[in-house]
């Protein structure tokens, strides 16, 4: 079970040119695993979550999410897998600012066609789990970085996926905002989901229980 990618290659035309973003990548994640993969701009960090987070496709190898071949799986098997089993967090939040915090955090459950109350109940507790009950009213314009973060951090929770993968989810952060976001992280992989993050900083990788190093879209260890 978890997540076993083997042989992904991908290559991109760009400019006419063949770039070749992701070059035999194999990497085992198990079921309450929380791994980094550390690179520095261009390494095919970005590609490689594009693809364990199933946005993407490789143009060969297998990936497989609790033994099941993704490849073989319809645009439409993806979006379920993608609102049910994975949750995203980003570097620029992506919160829609004409909502509020709390409507923020529903979103995904709206999706699900979950009851108003229902709704606003799980809200409301993702958004305890984070520290900002208080700010359930605000709208991302009102609130710091650190706080946005966070209410997007909240947004995954509520939707309980097993595996959350996080892109730089310091890198727009101060360093005290982005403590508080690696303790959350912390925290939730103590209760029990997959954490798979990238970064290029050294010291945001050094959280995690496991660090793969990846360079020229190759995985240097781990």
């Amino acid at each position: 079970m978890g997540i076993r990618a083997e042989n992904i290659v991908k290559h991109y035309e760009v400019g006419g040119q063949l770039v070749r973003a992701l070059d035999g990548v194999s990497l085992d994640i198990a079921d309450g695993e929380y791994v980094t993969i550390v690179g520095s701009s261009g390494s095919g960090k970005s590609t490689l979550m594009n693809i364990l987070g199933c946005l993407d496709t490789p143009t060969s190898g297998k990936y497989y999410l609790d033994d099941y071949d993704v490849s073989e799986l319809s645009d439409r098997e993806l979006s379920e897998i993608r609102s049910r089993r994975i949750g995203f967090i980003f570097q620029s939040f992506n919160l829609i600012p004409s909502l509020t915090a709390l409507e923020n955090v529903e979103l995904p459950l709206i999706y699900r066609r979950l009851p108003g109350q229902q709704r606003s109940e799980i809200a409301r507790n993702a958004l305890e789990s984070v520290g900002l009950t208080e700010r359930a009213t605000h709208r991302p314009a009102e609130l710091s970085g650190g706080q946005q973060q966070r209410v997007a951090i909240a947004r995954t929770i509520a939707a309980e996926p097993q595996i959350i993968l996080a892109d730089e989810p310091c890198g727009n952060l101060d360093s005290r905002s982005g403590a508080e976001v690696l303790d959350i992280l912390d925290n939730l992989n103590r209760n029990g989901k997959t954490i798979v993050m990238i970064t290029h900083n050294e010291d945001t990788a050094r959280k995690a229980q496991r660090l793969v190093r990846i360079s020229d879209g190759k995985l240097l260890g781990g």
